[in-house]
């Protein structure tokens, strides 16, 4: 049922005179009360709609990539302006509910199934593309999505810190920093912010810049203070319009000299070239390996029309299984790199996907071995995490390491590499559920033992939800000294507190 604004107070009489009686006692039964839900809906502007359960927008709207702690609403929000955002944060608190915000529904941190029979605001419409007359800047709505903003972009010329999946949204990783392509030029998604649209915990609209002193942790901890319905972003002018791309796939045997190779000829100790970019990912291939995960591995270049022999020729010389090369522009990233609307990252296909990130300075060829073969053995033992992939990005750091570490929420500047096992299966009882998780703590422990770093570094938004807050922002007493005073100063209630929650 979807609930049109002139028509929600008979649909929800409708929908509340079929309740069974167990519905009575739940949190469902308070949009049942008299002026609940067409209260809400008389608050809202006439653009806005409000979906109940059973209707298709809903299961749209509530549908995750990774089903695991998926949060449980009672009914969705798709408002039209940023004053309804505002009305159903002020609606919900009148009533006790919790409220999430979704863009595109790719958050799969276990901690936001903390949300219990609440609202779902969904930023869908919000998702204007609006380039500066001066084409310096861009405000982007609450919701836009990544291959929105890139492809608008481009059309003028343009270009901004992306990440490289087309179908995530901007404002869900760049509230937690937000790696891409582009960070080594730029920085972050969230160093690109100039000024936003916050609705706050008590369903008041601010506008902040750096002269607030919340734009520090929204620069990191974004999702624990309010719900963005716009940000401005700095753009700049395309100077490199082509890129060329070389990928390898390695077997099993090939992990020391491989990772070795990305050490030495790519990562160069942290001087990583800031026109390159390399991205690597263990998975299953029985067309080419029938027993044991395979290795895809990326070199991309900016700037170039074949990948530099330079860069590619220490891993020609490994002897790949395949090798292929392609040269397009920047909007064709996603495609060559699997990470397309089309692509299978971007399917809501009723899986488990959970992840559980490390940040690393540099590769440990032994941690790498260690880890393929638990992660090859474990796949055999148990057929149903066959899906599963083990993710390797490198992205160029000046950029990022441009920008002062203390001078925004988001920690680590200083770390080259985000690692992250993605276990993924078809849920089918705890038992598999600890299984997986054991598989991906397992796998993360080795390689942080074999680091020598003194923290767990855990990049927020791959987060799987167990790790501590010092881990997702950073050890340093000052960091979280700072969070909790903007936590209780602008959110004492904690009423943002399931997406990587501050104590």
């Amino acid at each position: 049922m979807e609930v049109a604004i002139g028509l929600a107070g008979w649909a929800m009489g409708s929908f509340c005179s079929s309740l069974p009686a167990s519905a009575h006692d739940t949190l469902l039964n308070r949009f049942c009360q008299r002026d609940s839900v067409s209260g809400l809906a008389n608050r809202l502007s006439s653009g806005a709609h409000i979906y109940l359960p059973g209707s298709n927008e809903f299961n749209l709207s509530t549908t995750r990539w990774s089903t695991l702690d998926a949060p449980n609403v009672t009914i969705t929000v798709e408002p039209a302006t940023e004053n309804d955002v505002a009305e159903t944060v002020k609606y919900a608190n009148e009533r006790g509910i919790p409220f999430i915000a979704v863009n595109g529904g790719h958050g799969a941190i276990t901690t936001v199934g903390g949300v219990k029979n609440g609202i779902e605001i969904w930023m869908r419409s919000l998702n204007k593309v609006a380039i500066a007359k001066d084409g310096k800047t861009v405000t982007l709505g609450g919701g836009v999505l990544a291959k929105s903003v890139t492809d608008t972009l481009w059309r003028a010329g343009k270009q901004t810190v992306t990440g490289g999946c087309e179908c995530v949204s901007i404002l869900g990783p760049g509230l937690g920093g937000g790696h891409g392509f582009l960070q080594g030029r730029y920085g972050l998604i969230s160093d690109q912010f100039v000024s936003m649209n916050l609705v706050r915990a008590d369903g008041s609209i601010n506008t902040i810049d750096r002269t607030s002193d919340l734009w520090w942790a929204m620069q990191g901890a974004g999702h624990n203070f309010g719900i963005v319905t716009s940000v401005t972003s700095k753009i700049y002018d395309v100077k490199y319009p082509n890129w060329a791309y070389q990928s390898f796939i390695f077997t099993g045997k090939d992990v020391e000299g491989l990772y070795g190779a990305i050490n030495d000829h790519l990562l160069k100790n942290g001087n990583q070239p800031v026109n390159i970019m390399e991205y690597s990912f263990f998975f299953n291939s029985p067309d080419i390996d029938p027993k044991n995960p395979v290795i895809m591995f990326f070199i991309l270049q900016e700037g170039a029309d074949v990948v530099d022999e330079k860069y590619t020729a220490p891993f020609t010389a490994l002897g790949p299984v395949v090798s292929q090369a392609g040269a397009g522009d920047y909007t064709q990233i996603p495609e060559w790199t699997g990470n397309a609307l089309t692509s299978p990252p971007c399917q809501k296909s009723g899986l488990v996907n959970t992840r559980f990130p490390i940040d690393l300075k540099t590769y440990n060829t032994k941690a790498q071995r260690e880890v393929y073969d638990l992660f090859s053995s474990t796949l055999r033992q148990i057929p149903a995490l066959n899906g599963s992939l083990f993710l390797f990005e490198g992205y160029p750091l000046q950029g990022v390491q441009a920008i002062p570490s203390d001078s925004t929420a988001y920690p680590f500047r200083d770390n080259h590499l985000l690692v992250a096992p993605l276990i993924i299966y078809k849920w089918n009882g705890d038992k598999l559920e600890k299984q997986a998780k054991e598989l991906g703590e397992k796998l993360r422990q080795i390689l942080f033992k074999a680091s020598g770093m003194k923290e767990l570094d855990t990049y927020v938004n791959y987060a799987f939800g167990e790790e501590t807050v010092k881990n997702w922002y950073g050890s340093e007493k000052w960091r979280q000294d700072k969070l909790r005073q903007l936590k209780d100063k602008y959110d004492p209630k904690r009423k943002f507190s399931f997406y990587a929650p501050i104590a």
